[in-house]
């Protein structure tokens, strides 16, 4: 799976819709082609200091990785936001929190 990288990428994905959950954030915007999803990831100094903001984002690309290509479209992308709750989370209770958020960001764009 590709990834965001730029700025103004993660910015476009801000406007589009949202989905919060305990363990943490997805936004998602349709770009509009059939190209392979992208994901982007982000975690505020809010959460902690360098190491749990490390732990948090390496916890959430492995959810990613191996649950996004079940829910995840081509043509769109996706915007994790971790959470402080996404270090003590179990991880099958992120993963699940992952799949609902995919599945309600998409409800609220028109249907699966």
């Amino acid at each position: 799976m590709e990834r965001l990288k730029k700025r103004s990428e993660f910015l476009k994905a801000a406007r589009a819709a949202k989905w919060a959950a305990r363990g943490l954030v997805l936004q998602a915007r349709s770009r509009g082609d059939d190209d392979a999803p992208r994901v982007g990831f982000t975690v505020t100094k809010r959460i902690g200091n360098a190491p749990e903001r490390n732990r948090v984002k390496r916890r959430l690309r492995e959810a990613v990785r191996l649950n996004m290509e079940a829910c995840a479209r081509a043509g769109y992308d996706y915007v994790v936001i971790g959470r402080r709750a996404t270090l003590d989370r179990a991880f099958r209770a992120l993963e699940e929190d992952l799949m609902t958020a995919l599945t309600k960001v998409h409800k609220a764009q028109g249907g699966i």
